[in-house]
């Protein structure tokens, strides 16, 4: 069985097209014909339906195309495999990292540690934490670096990092020697708060503002790079982990407000797997050296 006929039948099942399909293919209608009766022929059995130009999928057209998929993806894993082990890689580590996470200093991270491990070929997908329980579960990932604390039977959950939450504005221009601190309830009452860019904390914080400030304005931005050019901008203030305002502080580009009247929350970075094996130990030892 050539693999080609598996990429036409898929490509012309999706297109219910022929003609679409050597489109999408870049070779001719008749080749899409030939090869779509070559399998037919392999497979004992009719694949598509005629419907005036259109062509549908068969009751084991149907059925076929299932494992028609699983069979190019196998191929296509197989090929990426190869690939990665002419390249000198001999293991592999896939990373699901939440945005807010992404935002830290984890590209110097990563970077420092393929350097230390070249023969690791690392792969990561920026998820949200609320997905990445799922993704792991799924086995589509190896690891995760979450928001969230997860509570599933068949997980594994560490917790790496504690980080503080400050309240942050932007700057107001004067000279930070000479100029007296902002004041919180200034600053809360006189600009949005932008809510709701960590999954863990917000709930409850707004609650305790709401309940100190009752005249307080909010507004959600689910994105922590957003927020921050929000900030920024001067469209609002918002409560962040330091981690991830760290560098516009040292820049001046945001102020810290010293927040008395609030009970301000912890940030939490947790390590979240299905399997403790020697890829995930040594990647958690190794980032275990660094501050989030």
């Amino acid at each position: 069985m050539e693999f080609q006929w598996l990429t036409t039948f898929i490509t012309a099942a999706e297109c219910g097209n022929f003609r679409r399909a050597a489109e999408i293919l870049f070779i001719s209608q008749p080749s899409v014909t030939v090869h779509i009766k070559q399998l037919e022929a392999e497979l004992g059995v009719q694949l598509f339906e005629r419907e005036g130009k259109k062509v549908k999928l068969s009751e084991a057209g149907q059925r076929y195309l299932v494992h028609a998929k699983k069979l190019i993806e196998i191929y296509q894993r197989g090929m990426e495999d190869l690939n990665s082990f002419s390249q000198g890689y001999t293991s592999k580590l896939t990373l699901a990292i939440s945005p807010l996470i992404a935002d830290t200093i984890l590209p110097f991270v990563l970077k420092s540690y393929t350097k230390q491990h070249p023969e690791v070929e690392i792969t990561v997908k920026i998820i949200d934490s609320i997905e990445i329980e799922g993704a792991i579960l799924r086995e589509e990932v190896d690891l995760g670096l979450s928001c969230l604390n997860s509570h599933h039977p068949d997980l594994l959950c560490d917790l790496l990092y504690k980080d503080s939450v400050i309240l942050v504005a932007p700057h107001d221009g004067r000279d930070a020697e000479s100029a007296p601190p902002l004041d919180e309830e200034e600053v809360l009452t006189s600009n949005y708060l932008l809510t709701h860019n960590h999954p863990g904390y917000w709930d409850v914080l707004c609650k305790s503002v709401k309940n100190k400030y009752p005249s307080v304005r909010m507004l959600k931005v689910s994105q922590i790079h957003i927020t921050k050019r929000f900030i920024v901008e001067g469209l609002g203030v918002s409560f962040l982990p330091t981690s991830t305002v760290r560098r516009e502080l040292l820049e001046g580009r945001l102020l810290e407000v010293n927040c008395q009247s609030i009970h301000l929350p912890e940030a939490n970075t947790y390590a979240i797997m299905k399997y403790n094996h020697s890829k995930q130990k040594e990647f958690l030892k190794f980032i275990s050296n660094y501050r989030l």
